[in-house]
């Protein structure tokens, strides 16, 4: 019998085509473990899906896995439907995904967790990052359907608590596709203005679905970097989305936010009163206790006689007195006595002493004369005698060795 021969192209040709009309195969949900998994740059996803025997080889391409709300990981067991083919390159069988499913947990709730993971390791939650909620602001920005049944409990609130409160409301879609992207934008807006000191974030109650939006990164990392406070109102009580742990205040249902975001008028005139009379009250007490305290020392002795505190001072003061005139007199004593001997002194040294024992003193122009070389025969002169002056002229002159 002559061979068939077949080339490895044709027999990978013929098998894919065998699985390409297997009803089974085409139309398949399998349940495995996620291992190997890499999400390629293109989009696409390569792992394996395995259990305890067996392993498969498996694919997600971008159109379908851009659809999931949790993330896939190594370990992850999911339920994933498809169709089983060959990929012909390499002659290998594999499972092609296009949806899949958490095992044991739904979708929503596994992506629900894992972004609260992913967040609260990167802070998002932590209480340090919070804006302080404002006791009475001037104006409030909130984000909401402008139809819903929560903007209506809000403004019951702010009606009935605070009426002249000024309100901005930002319309938006609270469900579907497009939502998360308007609440996004109505935050982003309420912070450009620069006129918004508060913004409340709500929507009323409804199922997981419903309230994905307010499970978005995008929306939690909005209200992460909103510069104003925001306060989530969102769902029923038990209701506890992604938003409501990064906002700066929890309230459990849009009604409760309103209530969170002003104070009522009655309950801070009542704080005022109660601060005035507290106030007024210890003014008061403290008034008594300092009149109570000046008459005690005013019955003091020292009040009474005041100069008998400085009783010792006065007394050191008079002994310093006297011994000030003491040593005052005592020194002008010896001062009087200095001067009469140095008065004495100075009068047996003067020339009118002289003068008076009938000596007489020569000048020419007032320079005393005390040798003839210092004058000329014929020059006037002046000679001081005790009682006055006589006024002469040289003659003659001659030494001391010689007499007229």
């Amino acid at each position: 019998m002559e061979k068939k021969i077949f080339t490895v192209t044709e027999i990978t040709k013929y098998l894919k085509d065998i699985l390409a009309q297997d009803p089974l195969v085409n139309d398949i949900w399998i349940s495995g473990e996620i291992s190997n998994f890499h999400h390629h740059s293109s989009g696409h996803m390569y792992f394996t899906l395995k259990d305890q025997n067996s392993a498969i080889s498996a694919i997600m391409f971008k159109g379908y896995n851009s659809q999931l709300k949790f993330q896939l990981e190594d370990g992850l067991k999911v339920i994933a439907h498809g169709y089983i083919s060959i990929y012909e390159p390499r002659g290998t069988y594999q499972f092609y995904i296009d949806s899949m499913e958490p095992a044991g947990k739904g979708a929503l709730y596994l992506a629900f967790e894992q972004l609260k993971e992913k967040l609260e390791k990167e802070g998002l939650f932590d209480p340090v990052h919070k804006n302080k909620i404002p006791l009475l602001p001037k104006k409030i920005g909130i984000v909401t359907s402008p139809t819903g049944a929560a903007i209506r409990d809000i403004l019951s609130v702010i009606q009935r608590r605070f009426p002249n409160i000024s309100l901005l409301i930002v319309p938006t879609l609270v469900q579907g596709e497009m939502a998360c992207e308007q609440l996004v934008k109505g935050i982003e807006y309420l912070n450009s203005r620069g006129d918004i000191d508060l913004i409340i974030l709500s929507r009323g109650g409804g199922s997981i679905e419903d309230l994905w939006p307010f499970n978005e990164e995008n929306l939690a990392r909005a209200i992460y970097n909103s510069s104003v406070p925001v306060i989530s109102g969102i769902g029923h009580e038990t209701d506890f989305t992604i938003a409501d742990f990064v906002a700066d205040l929890r309230a459990p249902t849009p009604s409760a936010a309103a209530e969170l975001a002003i104070s009522s008028r009655l309950e801070l005139e009542k704080r005022i009163e109660n601060s005035r009379e507290r106030l007024s009250y210890a003014i008061g007490n403290k008034i008594r206790e300092y009149r109570k305290r000046l008459e005690g020392l005013m019955e003091r002795r020292v009040f009474a006689r005041p100069e008998e505190l400085f009783s010792k001072e006065i007394q050191q003061l008079d002994d310093l007195s006297r011994r000030l005139e003491w040593s005052m007199e005592k020194e002008l004593n010896s001062r009087k006595e200095e001067f009469q001997f140095l008065n004495g002194k100075l009068e047996s040294l003067s020339p009118l002493k002289t003068l008076a024992r009938g000596y007489s003193i020569s000048s020419l122009q007032g320079k005393i004369i005390d040798s003839i070389d210092e004058v000329e025969i014929g020059q006037e002169i002046q000679i001081r005698v005790k009682d006055g002056q006589i006024k002469g002229k040289v003659l003659n002159k001659m030494p001391a060795e010689q007499e007229f």
